[in-house]
């Protein structure tokens, strides 16, 4: 049955008219996005979770502002992983019939709440990268740890509130709206709402990393022309410039992992989507994990502390691997020399 006349024949507030919103119509389909989601998802979490357990195992990363917006952008994309897979692939491969609308919207918050604050944790970096680069010798009386994690509180905590409006009211079933076509319960406003806000929070990343690349590109030509006078100085600008670089790729890895998805919210919100065109959003949905995918292993290869961070741990691992391994063979050499004695 088509999904339009099947919405138009349901109440858009029932719990029966979510079936409107599983486009996965194929078995193909269905075990295509599990296999995305769980493959995905998996290596985010399995990376994402070693990010963080590098930056907060070290003291030397785990003290640094620019490392625990990071760690945030880790932690974030992390929850949102396991959150997204599970409610993703219940709702459209399970269908999952015990959802109602305040688990469905509780869900639909926490995804939109960890996407809010790994996008606004690359603003904080980009701003701490700008700082840095711009104005090194007041860096840290600028940017302490206790302003960071304020910070953070405040990003996480602002995130949280808008994510969970349509939970406390703005639902297009208490206000008695118009319901977006992407989302079950939603109201139309607040998804435009929603656009608008990470709209304005890409805009700000994009401009802020714009200046950051320009500074860095002074610094790259301050660094070619008085490379003898600058000393140590010298090294921790180049430290700077390749964090900056290493950030612009984590940018740009977003912005062309979700602009499917964005535009296909914006496009919803003027015009009514075809069947196909909801199979292709949800699709593209999984690009995201891709992206909260990528991101860590951007880190690993850039940056140089959580490298030396890797290898020890690797090595760390060998060591004990090794003597795991020897242990017994020591232990019956031991034995067998007391039996011959």
């Amino acid at each position: 049955m088509d999904v339009c006349k099947l919405y138009e024949n349901t109440s858009k507030c029932s719990v029966s008219s979510m079936e409107c919103f599983r486009v996965l119509s194929t078995q193909a389909q269905k075990i295509s996005i599990t296999i995305l989601c769980g493959l995905f998802g998996t290596l985010c979490v399995f990376e994402n979770s070693l990010v963080l357990y590098l930056i907060f195992s070290s003291p030397s990363t785990r003290r640094k502002p620019s490392y625990l917006f990071i760690s945030s952008l880790a932690l974030a994309d992390s929850l949102a992983s396991i959150i997204f897979v599970c409610s993703f692939v219940n709702f459209h491969v399970f269908s999952e019939t015990n959802f109602s609308k305040e688990i469905f919207l509780l869900q639909l918050g926490g995804v939109n709440t960890c996407f809010s604050a790994s996008l606004s944790s690359l603003l904080l970096t980009a701003l701490d990268r700008y700082i840095s680069i711009s104005r090194p010798s007041e860096y840290k009386v600028l940017m302490t740890r206790r302003r960071a994690w304020a910070a953070l509180g405040g990003v996480w905590l602002t995130c949280a509130t808008i994510a969970s409006l349509p939970l406390l009211g703005w639902n297009c079933c208490t206000l008695n709206s118009t319901c977006s076509e992407l989302f079950p319960f939603v109201d139309a406003k607040y998804l435009s709402s929603w656009i608008c806000f990470i709209m304005v929070l890409l805009c700000s990343i994009v401009y802020a990393y714009a200046h950051v690349l320009w500074r860095a590109h002074q610094h790259v030509a301050y660094m070619e022309k008085h490379q003898e006078q600058v000393g140590k100085q010298n090294s921790r600008m180049r430290m700077d410039v390749m964090l900056a670089k290493t950030l612009v790729m984590v940018l740009m890895v977003l912005v062309l992992c979700w602009s499917p998805v964005l535009i296909l919210m914006t496009y919803s919100v003027f015009a009514r989507l075809s069947n196909h065109l909801r199979k292709v959003f949800a699709f593209c949905s999984t690009l995201c994990l891709l992206n909260s995918m990528v991101n860590p292993i951007i880190y690993a290869l850039r940056s140089k502390e959580l490298c030396s961070s890797l290898r020890t741990v690797f090595s760390q691992f060998r060591r004990q691997l090794k003597a795991s391994e020897e242990s017994p063979e020591a232990e019956s050499t031991h034995k067998s020399s007391v039996i011959e004695t």
